[in-house]
């Protein structure tokens, strides 16, 4: 896979916006990854920013006494002084810098299925397999990551239709029961959910894995047919659409093949977000999901769209943390925000869909970017 991106160097007097940042709120993000690479620094991805070189500056971050008086002007000098940061300008003008945005829902749930809680979240078959270029038979498609290992022959695993219409009933795999299958829809998408049990408890589910199929979007499909226009579709509007049309609902979300499968778990802190790809939990305004193949998690990245976001008087400019990964986040300056939970932070990523400019800022010292890189269609960091 040839690179598809340059990264051109630049510095941080010519970030507009890096002065006034809130260099520490990013910092306690980068720390975040930081506790993570003091046990296994993440692998190097295509773009070539070296996942052992950011563990060794991870370990001066956790160094840092954040009780100093003068914490916020060592939190900026820490990035001054240990990155160089280089503009993303993608190869492909179909790769322009573009960022969406997610959340963790925060929905009404059963565990067990009752009358009014009959669609299920389900956990991950065991006969659910990653796979990578060396274990992908010839014939498969080479996008596909994930396949069903059926006695030893890997073949493509059910999509959705044919998981929704009980290809796994048989199975035991149902972790969770909700009221209505959009809700599901949607908790694939964000990849996570914060569950409210009818006694008041709280559980919580992150991705597991997925089938491979696809990523396909559901808002594309309601353009090109002429039921939505390109200027007012959003999370909330494709909802709407779906809850007009209940007898159209299930064709709609089946063109979408790919099928997310989910674990519970116990979070190591109630006030972050789920936890996600790169295996931390996520920090509301400060996570990034990016395209793993390209990018390598715990990489600090300036966002700065052209446009400000719903709830903003202006463009949004950011240093984010590579934390989590998705489906529909494909290129090299393509990020997803992570807003935070429940409905607010849900009206507000339903409705970013801007043009941005991406600065990584790449450790130094290091080798230069681009340079031999671990490809990272073979070694993927992405849990479980």
């Amino acid at each position: 896979m040839a690179v598809p991106a340059h990264l051109i160097e630049t510095t941080f007097d010519k970030i507009k916006g890096w002065q006034d940042e809130d260099h520490l709120a990013a910092l306690s993000c980068f720390r975040v990854s930081a506790r993570r690479m003091r046990e296994r620094h993440y692998s190097t991805k295509l773009l070539g920013i070296d996942g052992e070189t950011l563990a060794d500056l991870a370990k001066s971050a956790l160094a840092i006494d954040l009780q100093s008086k003068d914490v916020a002007a060592i939190a900026r000098k820490f990035f001054e002084n240990n990155f160089v940061p280089h503009a993303i300008k993608p190869v492909e003008e179909k790769d322009r810098g573009f960022v969406t945005a997610y959340y963790e829902p925060e929905i009404a749930a059963s565990k067990v299925k009752t009358a009014k809680f009959r669609f299920p979240l389900l956990k991950r078959p065991d006969d659910l397999v990653a796979i990578d270029d060396e274990t992908r038979p010839q014939e498969m498609d080479p996008a596909y990551f994930f396949a069903k290992n059926e006695n030893g022959k890997i073949t493509y695993y059910p999509d959705r239709r044919q998981i929704e219409t009980g290809i796994l009933d048989d199975r035991k795999l149902e972790l969770f029961w909700l009221e209505n299958r959009i809700d599901i829809f949607f908790i694939h998408i964000q990849g996570s959910a914060r569950l409210i049990m009818p006694d008041g408890a709280v559980k919580r589910v992150s991705y597991a894995g997925k089938t491979g199929h696809p990523f396909t979007p559901i808002g594309k499909i309601l353009i090109d047919r002429g039921e939505l226009d390109l200027q007012n579709v959003t999370m909330q509007t494709i909802r709407a659409w779906l809850e007009q049309h209940p007898d159209q609902a299930d064709q709609l979300m089946w063109q979408n093949r790919s099928f997310i499968f989910f674990q519970e778990i116990d979070h190591p802190d109630p006030d972050l977000g789920p936890v996600a790809a790169a295996g931390v939990p996520l920090t509301p305004g400060r996570s990034l999901a990016i395209d793993h193949r390209l990018h390598t998690f715990g990489t600090p990245i300036w966002v700065a769209t052209r446009m400000p976001i719903p709830g903003q008087s202006h463009p949004f400019a950011r240093l984010m943390i590579a934390q989590d990964t998705g489906s529909a986040i494909v290129g090299p300056a393509r990020g997803d925000l992570f807003i935070g939970t429940g409905l607010e932070a849900g009206q507000i990523a339903g409705g970013v869909r801007n043009q941005a400019d991406f600065i990584a800022l790449v450790p130094s010292p290091m080798r230069a970017p681009n340079e031999n890189p671990v490809n990272g269609a073979v070694e993927d960091d992405v849990l479980p």
